[in-house]
């Protein structure tokens, strides 16, 4: 596909605005995340794997219990305010973040954080297909919102680098606050389409919270997706946790070096995001996610396999993990798409939001506790074990014909 076709979406003038919003939302957020890395290894050098899966333990169990209870009291709302007000949250947050000193402060911000967000990405995800309804359109449009949310993994950490050249790390949280503050004003300009929901379908607040969890577990391919998502939450937690202590402690490496590996490992994440729209016109979904899958659990098993890795072994695995993680992400929407109807198209979103992250309540733990405890080879092998599970039950979960 010409790189003019994956923009075609953008030719939308409400889903120019909304992809713009998503951008410097996620760059703020990339800031954040090499911040708080370099935060953790401050409070405990070489446990710093420990603080960040705690914290990051935190924010997946937010988004696991809240993201579908929203989505549900939230089937008739206006998507503006809570798009908006969520951002102003996000916000108001990170203003908070440079003055935190110890562990229970960091936690305490996180859960309050990612509460905003885990109320955020699910209603943005159930507005863009109402905003492009054609398949083909929909279908770069979720290329392009993966690009964006590889901005955080690759621009945001270069920019990062750059600034830490000239200032302390604490300086980035402001960065973030001036990503969601842009975010917010980019929404309140966006003309968005109001959910509502046909008096036939109003059923309680349970219900409508269920409703996508039952969806997913009923569709083959939707079953499929869970086990891909513990196919992604292993090598995912592998790159989250544990980067810092590998590139700080385990390598001695300085502070830009943890914001360069993450680029790095962004950039491979946005070549197959680039790329995955061409391949699924000759491809089915499942041809393209589940190799994605097998070199996921490859990296890791490299990892085990090679003593000692020095920086340019890791920084090779890194950009490999991207591939592999793009590969395997991109195609979510139009596999929730492709099983959901219309009026349950959010509340599938939400689930699928919801369940992908229970898997990181996991792999977050296993890579920070473990990682900590019995060293990070520990750790991967678990992860590694973790990721052929995954892969291994998706593959037997979707057969060739429903693909």
């Amino acid at each position: 596909m010409a790189p003019t076709a994956l923009l075609t979406p953008l030719r939308n003038r409400t889903y120019l605005h909304l992809f713009a919003a998503q951008v410097v939302a996620l760059v703020g957020t990339g800031l954040l995340t090499v911040a708080l890395g370099l935060l953790a290894f401050d409070i405990a050098g070489g446990s710093a794997g420990r603080i960040l899966a705690n914290a990051l333990t935190i924010k997946i169990l937010i988004y696991v219990l809240l993201s579908p209870a929203v989505t549900a009291l939230a089937a008739n709302w206006n998507p503006r305010p809570v798009l908006v007000g969520a951002n102003l949250v996000r916000g108001a947050v990170a203003l908070t973040l440079p003055f935190i000193a110890a562990e229970w402060q960091l936690y305490l911000a996180i859960g309050l954080l990612q509460a905003a967000s885990a109320t955020f990405t699910p209603t943005f995800q159930a507005v863009i297909p109402r905003i492009l309804p054609g398949e083909e359109d929909y279908t770069r449009a979720l290329s392009l919102s993966r690009l964006a949310y590889d901005l955080e993994q690759i621009a945001s950490p270069v920019l990062a680098a750059a600034m830490l050249a000239v200032m302390s790390y604490t300086n980035l949280f402001l960065g973030t606050v001036v990503g969601f503050l842009a975010s917010a004003v980019l929404v309140v300009i966006t003309p968005l389409p109001r959910k509502t929901e046909t008096p036939t379908h109003r059923t309680g607040f349970i219900e409508r919270t269920q409703r996508g969890i039952r969806i997913m577990l009923r569709e083959r391919p939707l079953r499929a997706l869970l086990w891909l998502n513990l196919a992604v939450a292993a090598p995912m937690a592998m790159v989250m946790v544990n980067t810092v202590v590998i590139v700080r402690s385990e390598l001695g490496m300085g502070e830009s070096a943890l914001a360069w590996t993450l680029a790095i490992f962004g950039l491979g994440s946005m070549v197959v995001a680039a790329a995955v729209p061409g391949l699924l016109e000759k491809a089915t979904d499942r041809t393209v996610m589940l190799p994605g899958a097998v070199l996921g659990a490859a990296c890791l098993i490299l990892l085990l396999i090679v003593p000692a890795p020095g920086y340019a072994l890791i920084a090779l695995t890194w950009l490999l993990l991207g591939f592999a993680l793009s590969a395997m992400q991109t195609p979510i929407g139009r596999i929730v798409r492709a099983n959901a109807s219309e009026e349950d198209l959010s509340y599938v979103f939400a689930a699928q939001f919801s369940l992908s992250h229970a898997c990181y309540l996991i792999t977050y733990p296993v890579a920070g506790w473990i990682g900590d405890s019995a060293g990070l080879w520990a750790a991967t092998a678990a992860l590694a074990v973790l990721a052929v599970l995954g892969t291994v039950m998706a593959a037997l979960t979707w057969p060739k014909e429903s693909a």
